[in-house]
């Protein structure tokens, strides 16, 4: 049994907590400081109630609600508030799973009572932090993160045997992680409309551990499939110095997240768009993996360098890494062993003092 703990519009909760001026009102986090040029990277409940909801851009949230609420995205507070919370869920000396910055999984597996275990979580989180989390519980982690989005927000829900054919016949296919995207509406366009469709038809997605993925959650090892950052620039952007810091800032970011939950990554992709070349992107796998921040970089401007036209106005780039694995390498030569002890170091340095204390030169120019 997994008992899957997802935070409640993370982001916006913790900036209203912090400033009870912002509570119960609609509010968005923007990527950066300009309010009327970022997008919505979270919104709080009663935005979402409007129609505002993360990605998208911030002029069209405030055009539905011109009275909106705005704070720029702040990620030292949100991983310090994230570790703490992870810290006390560890608390409780079962096997745990750091599944994102807002989620967190425990195995309850022989727990004699996984639902008290659950509602006292939920009590904690908010008697220390003030915010709330929802809490899912079921036989796998599959169901179990399901069951976490089923009464948001500060709800609690349990999926097992005697629900389980209800549970997922009301709920729509994209609900399940992993349908949201191309996956689903293709499975969508075949006629599969509710869970409970997919289940009839291929019901060892739900079984098991993994719930029918490859590397699913066994004893608190469940990691993560992929890890990416993304951004889109206030406006079309044609100058290369411009772009190559954004490509470093995201890598430095995509690095960070690999080093904290201990993986390397295989693969890297790097996608960019923009309003003359439309969309770009592609990957570069090695047989090393790595979560340095710099490697992961060199990679993605292997890939920018194959774009279609030499110099385009970029709109949007993302990067993301896959194929991930326990970061278990320990570096032979005495070049590598002074790298690895500088990554450390800066990390150790950035998670005292706050993210990007210190930070690559280049990356200057992204605050400008």
């Amino acid at each position: 049994m997994i008992l899957h703990v997802d935070m409640d519009a993370f982001f916006a909760s913790i900036e209203q907590a912090i400033n009870p001026r912002l509570k119960d009102k609609p509010l968005i986090v923007g990527s950066r400081g300009n309010k009327m040029h970022t997008v919505v990277c979270a919104a709080s409940y009663a935005a979402k109630r409007l129609g505002i909801h993360s990605g998208m851009p911030s002029r069209e949230a405030f055009q539905i609600c011109p009275q909106l609420e705005f704070v720029s995205a702040d990620q030292a507070k949100y991983i310090w508030t994230s570790e703490r919370i992870f810290e006390l869920v560890k608390g409780y000396g079962l096997p745990a799973n750091y599944a994102s910055i807002d989620e967190f999984q425990l195995d309850v597996s022989g727990h004699p009572d996984s639902v008290g275990l659950g509602e006292d979580i939920r009590k904690r989180i908010c008697a220390e932090f003030n915010i709330t989390a929802s809490v899912g519980i079921a036989r796998n982690w599959i169901l179990a993160k399901l069951a976490s989005k089923l009464h948001k927000p500060d709800g609690l829900t349990v999926i097992d045997e005697a629900n389980l054919e209800q549970v997922l016949r009301k709920t729509p296919l994209d609900k399940l992680c992993g349908m949201g995207g191309k996956t689903g509406q293709a499975l969508m366009f075949q006629g599969y409309e509710s869970c409970w469709d997919l289940y009839l038809k291929m019901p060892a997605f739900f079984e098991g551990d993994s719930g029918g993925f490859g590397e699913g959650f066994s004893a608190g090892n469940e990691r993560p499939k992929s890890v990416s950052h993304s951004y889109t620039l206030p406006r079309a952007e044609r100058n290369p110095q411009v772009i190559v810091a954004w490509v470093r800032l995201l890598s430095e970011m995509v690095g960070t997240r690999l080093r904290q939950q201990g993986l390397a990554a295989r693969t890297v992709h790097f996608y960019v768009s923009g309003p003359d070349m439309g969309s770009f992107g592609a990957q570069n796998t090695t047989q090393a993996a790595t979560s340095d921040s710099y490697e992961i970089y060199l990679r993605c401007l292997k890939v920018l360098a194959k774009a279609p036209q030499g110099n385009p106005k970029i709109r949007a780039l993302g990067v993301s890494v896959s194929q991930l694995t326990l970061q278990d390498y320990h570096p032979l030569l005495i070049e590598e062993r002074r790298r690895d002890e500088l990554i450390k170091a800066l990390d150790r340095i950035n998670g005292r003092f706050g993210d990007q204390t210190i930070f690559p030169a280049e990356v200057a120019l992204t605050r400008k």
